[in-house]
């Protein structure tokens, strides 16, 4: 099932992401549908803050950025199969060259901006079935990781622009969380009454 995408402003994104174990209410469904909304939006990461659930869950699918023309072929082969599920992950370190990349965020529609991330990510995570995992990450997996980890830390992209950027984007963020936006996938508005 698709579900609607939580838009900026709705206080779920600001929320630190609780731990989550094996009882958690219809995790699998959850998980389902957090693919399929995350598909159907073009989606390449997706955080279960972002469809109203505050916990440490997200996924990730690197996949469209194998099309890319500026890929590596050795890169490229990585990110074509880089689908994976991340459960109560916890950064152990991030390290390497800083590097600045485009992103955007299904609940911030049609906003992209220049961020600067570091160029690996270590994680402690659980995958769907809780199994427990120590793990390195670099290029653009790990900036899909990083992005969908803030969200389980109550993080923006956003936040890590400079305060003028973000006094420029102002209004833009303000009429997307009263729902002045328009996108192609469903989305909840936390300044719109019905």
């Amino acid at each position: 099932m698709i579900l609607p995408v939580v838009a900026y402003g709705d206080p779920v994104l600001r929320k630190k992401g609780k731990e989550i174990d094996k009882e958690y209410p219809d995790l699998k469904e959850l998980i389902e549908n957090m693919k399929e909304t995350m598909l159907h939006a073009s989606g390449v990461g997706l955080a279960a803050p972002q469809v109203g659930h505050a916990i440490r869950l997200f996924i990730v699918d690197a996949s469209p950025f194998a099309d890319m023309e500026d890929v590596e072929e050795k890169e490229r082969e990585e990110l074509k199969d880089f689908k994976k599920i991340f459960i109560n992950a916890k950064v152990i370190k991030e390290e390497g060259e800083k590097w600045i990349f485009n992103e955007g965020c299904l609940s911030v529609p049609n906003i992209n901006e220049d961020v600067v991330r570091k160029e690996f990510i270590t994680l402690e995570y659980q995958d769907e079935n809780f199994n427990k995992h120590t793990k390195t990450f670099g290029g653009l997996p790990a900036r899909i990781i990083q992005h969908e980890y803030d969200h389980t830390e109550g993080v923006i992209f956003t936040d890590k622009l400079s305060s003028l950027k973000k006094r420029l984007l102002k209004k833009k963020l303000e009429n997307i969380s009263k729902g002045k936006v328009e996108v192609s996938y469903r989305m909840r508005y936390p300044n719109i009454k019905f």
